[in-house]
């Protein structure tokens, strides 16, 4: 009789523990199922990071915090970095995380996260273009006065512009031009020189157009100094006397006084005893005026020092 309670209790033991495991296998399956079922809601999400060195990753993961993210990919911030979005912040809508060198300050409002730069971002466009431009004549003087005290211009060719086309490498920016390249360039049109005659002025006496050059009359004075016996020192001396008093102008007349022509007499009739066409004659003036200096003061020389001593000789 003990042995079969014996028997029978140790089957209902066993009836018992087969009962447990089939319970537990049942809850078993009933979370995984939960779990596979959690997994399968959770939203894969391509996320875009870009490093402080420059490197870019892309990466999968059902993370929305940015620093989970960071950290499931093994990524440490270091001290002097800048996480974009914050680091304790949610993944924002362009899933990028940015982390750039050097910390922002509280107060410095010229900082530009990496998403507002990216959001300042405008593509650079690059156009080829053909231009024609100006090529500015040069203007040219040439004297051929042979250093006479009276001139005037003259134009005797007229300046035109030349032309070039040119091309350009352009790069716009928000539709501003922002640089231009030359790549080539063309000579269209040869531009053209002005050229200016520097001659001796016709002067107008009060008996008609005095001809000829200061080197001309300058020249003529010269011969005769030395028929006088003159040095070269005494030239030298009536070329001063007569500037200041003329500047060899044939046709220099002082309203104030009357005194006119090269040696400024006064009056000017007095001209008349070397001959009467000394309105017009530079030879005729030049005559009298030496005949008056040797008369009067015997050298240039001395004529020169007296009009230097007392302003007028």
């Amino acid at each position: 009789m003990r042995k079969r309670v014996s028997k029978q209790n140790k089957h209902e033991k066993a009836t018992i523990s087969l009962k447990k495991i089939f319970i537990i296998t049942v809850i078993f399956l009933i979370l995984a199922g939960m779990m596979s079922v959690m997994a399968t809601n959770q939203k894969l999400t391509s996320v875009k990071i870009l490093l402080s060195s420059g490197y870019e990753m892309n990466v999968m993961t059902t993370n929305t915090k940015v620093s989970d993210i960071l950290a499931e990919n093994h990524i440490v911030v270091l001290d002097d970095e800048t996480v974009t979005p914050n680091i304790n912040d949610e993944l924002s809508d362009n899933r990028t995380i940015t982390i750039t060198k050097g910390a922002k300050e509280a107060n410095d409002d010229s900082y530009m996260t990496a998403e507002e730069i990216l959001a300042s971002y405008t593509q650079i466009v690059e156009k080829v273009v053909t231009e024609e431009v100006e090529i500015p004549f040069e203007t040219i003087t040439k004297d051929v006065s042979n250093g006479s005290y009276a001139t005037q211009n003259r134009v005797v060719q007229t300046g035109e512009n030349g032309l070039k086309r040119v091309t350009y490498r352009i790069r716009y920016q928000s539709g501003a031009e922002i640089e231009k390249t030359e790549i080539s360039s063309e000579i269209v049109k040869e531009p053209v020189d002005k050229i200016v005659e520097v001659r001796t002025k016709q002067v107008t006496s009060r008996g008609g157009i005095v001809k000829g050059s200061v080197a001309e009359y300058q020249a003529y004075a010269e011969k005769r100094c030395f028929d006088y016996g003159w040095s070269d020192a005494d030239f030298q001396a009536l070329v001063k006397l007569w500037n200041k008093e003329s500047g060899w102008n044939p046709a220099a007349h002082n309203s104030s006084s009357g005194a006119y022509g090269i040696p400024q007499a006064l009056p000017a009739s007095k001209m008349a005893t070397a001959g009467t066409d000394y309105l017009t004659n530079y030879k005729t003036q030049i005559e009298w005026g030496l005949s008056y200096i040797k008369s009067r003061y015997g050298t240039p020389s001395a004529a020169w020092n007296q009009s230097c001593s007392r302003g007028w000789y």
